[in-house]
C-alpha cells in the first residue's frame, strides 16, 4: 500500500508536502531577493531536511525562483 503523503512520479516517490519557491524572491515576490547566498542557503537546507519537491512558477520574480533553484542544484551551482 502507498503512503498516503506521497505519490509516484516517473518511477520516483515523491512527498505531497514540499517547498514553495515564491519565498525566494524580493519583495512583493518580484525582482531577486535581497540576500541571495541566504535564499541558496533556504533551498539547501531544504533538501537537507528532507524536501523532494519544490514547487515554482515562472511569475515568481518572475523566473528568479527558477534560476535561482537552478544554481544551487547544478553542479556548478554553490
Amino acid at each position: 500500500m502507498n503512503n498516503p503523503s506521497t505519490f509516484t512520479f516517473a518511477k520516483q516517490s515523491i512527498h505531497r508536502l514540499g517547498y514553495g519557491a515564491m519565498r525566494i524572491t524580493g519583495p512583493g515576490v518580484w525582482d531577486y531577493p535581497r540576500d541571495r547566498e541566504g535564499a541558496l542557503a533556504v533551498l539547501r537546507r531544504a533538501v537537507e531536511l528532507g524536501v523532494d519537491f519544490i514547487d515554482t512558477a515562472d511569475s515568481y520574480g518572475p523566473y528568479v525562483s527558477e534560476e535561482l533553484i537552478s544554481r544551487r542544484f547544478t553542479p556548478t551551482g554553490t
